[in-house]
């Protein structure tokens, strides 16, 4: 179970680095405007503002990678990175559309779940 923990961790984490590629690099490209509902006036007069928040979910990814990585304190970092991913899909439920709570935070919140259940002290 710790193996389906730490695989749903990872796919948390790819999930972000799909973020990131979509709001920084094909926000005003014809997957961007689809996955997003845009239209390419809309894309290009808000591509900077993509650019940072595709950022904000690299860094989510490299902390979800560095406590897969860290063999004392991973526990630790895992939780930290999840917990923000879940209070962002709660957030962006509430401010943005509703499908972000299932895309994005519920993976998070079962790998936080699955974390704390095969939790080793």
């Amino acid at each position: 179970m710790k193996k389906l923990a730490d695989g749903l961790v990872a796919f948390v984490a790819l999930e972000h680095i799909g973020f990131l590629v979509l709001e920084m690099f094909l926000w005003t490209e014809p997957v961007g405007l689809r996955t997003f509902n845009l239209t390419p006036e809309l894309a290009q007069q808000t591509a900077a503002l993509a650019a940072n928040q595709g950022l904000y979910n690299g860094f989510l990814a490299a902390g979800l990678i560095w406590g897969l990585l860290r063999k004392t304190d991973g526990f630790a970092v895992k939780v930290f990175f999840l917990s923000c991913v879940v209070v962002a899909g709660v957030f962006g439920a509430v401010t943005a559309k509703v499908s972000i709570l299932y895309v994005q935070g519920a993976p998070a919140l079962l790998a936080l779940i699955l974390l704390f259940l095969t939790r080793q002290k």
